[in-house]
């Protein structure tokens, strides 16, 4: 199957599970053609079509609930239930049990193809590694006012981007969610809180052409906004044709050693969850590859922790891990970049033809 045959085929499906917003599919189709980086994040389906076939030597690796689409803009902040400011993977909704190998590779490959790179691609993919094994080993989360202190610049806010984030707000169109999200969105607030509007949204990559609402409401001398994000199943099931199973987002974001955001919940289709200027998603864009190994630890370690947490224990993945031979996530994100481009390269050139 071609790529656009297999995207047409997904977004088919797509229709099946959530009321699609087709300009927001038609804002994916183009942000798809930017990058090849940019190809990536939208498109885990198509990922989990394939990647068995790409890296096969991976297929039979201790298979775990994965993030899936684990890649270097899948990483956000968030304030725990006592107000610390923590770093990590903030999305999951492709969680699936997946081969744990395959959230390397994906994090590997987003490296490889992300914009900016001033390490190698040898030395990426092992620090990657370092950081992965570490967090197998020691597992916690990542509080940037104890453990990574040195990231707490890179996700500051400024005042600029303080008034750029309420007015992206101030833009944010009136809408009429449907009932489940209206009321998960009311329920989300504090009971004295008081709601100034309901509104849609526009955000993402892969998410693009799910229905997005938020509320904003005033509270206690200021605003505060909640979001209700449709909630599908993984693309890794719609690939393998298995039959979705209740969503794996929450147990992954409330793991072991996660210090979880206590406004983070699903119900009815929806993933309910505070926005703010200091709780969002990190995008580095073209400054991706360029913060260097010790940011590729970090990620690395991110993920080794939330495997640490499920039932595979951590000796097993770090026997196997330790029974590869040097070398092997350099190249099976190479093998997986390269495949990557030609679907990527299809893309543009269908789109080119359409216009």
């Amino acid at each position: 199957m071609t790529f656009v045959e297999a995207n047409a085929a997904y977004e088919a499906w797509l229709r099946t599970q959530c009321a699609v917003v087709d300009a927001g599919l038609a804002r994916k189709h183009k942000r798809m053609c930017k990058s090849s980086f940019a190809f990536l994040r939208a498109t885990f389906f198509r990922w989990s079509e394939l990647i068995e076939r790409w890296c096969n030597d991976f297929k039979g690796t201790p298979p775990v609930l994965a993030v899936g689409d684990a890649h270097m803009e899948n990483f956000g902040t968030w304030r725990d239930a006592e107000g610390r400011l923590v770093w990590g993977i903030n999305d999951f909704d492709d969680a699936a049990v997946i081969p744990y190998a395959f959230d390397l590779v994906r994090l590997a490959t987003s490296v490889r193809l992300a914009p900016g790179q001033q390490v190698s691609h040898r030395d990426m993919a092992e620090a990657i590694l370092r950081g992965y094994r570490a967090g197998l080993d020691r597992p916690r989360p990542t509080l940037l006012d104890e453990h990574e202190t040195w990231m707490r610049p890179f996700v500051a806010r400024s005042d600029r981007d303080r008034e750029a984030f309420w007015a992206e707000i101030a833009d944010w169109p009136a809408a009429e969610p449907p009932a489940a999200a209206a009321r998960g969105l009311r329920e989300s607030l504090p009971t004295d809180a008081s709601i100034v509007r309901f509104t849609s949204r526009v955000k993402g990559s892969g998410s693009l052409g799910r229905p997005r609402y938020a509320v904003v409401a005033g509270w206690r001398g200021g605003r505060i906004v909640r979001e209700a994000k449709a909630l599908v199943a993984s693309g890794w099931d719609w690939a393998h044709g298995t039959s979705a199973a209740p969503s794996s987002f929450l147990t992954l974001a409330n793991g072991r050693f996660r210090s979880p955001d206590p406004h983070l919940r699903v119900a009815d289709g929806f993933i309910f969850r505070r926005i703010a200027a200091d709780a969002r998603k990190v995008e580095l864009g073209d400054n991706a590859a360029s913060l260097g190994e010790r940011l590729l630890e970090s990620m690395g370690f991110d993920i080794g922790a939330i495997h640490a947490a499920g039932s595979v224990k951590p000796g097993t993945l770090r026997a196997d891990l330790e029974a590869r031979p040097k070398g092997w996530l350099h190249e099976a994100a190479k093998t997986a970049a390269f495949e990557v481009e030609k679907d990527y390269a299809e893309w543009t050139r269908y789109c080119r033809c359409k216009s």
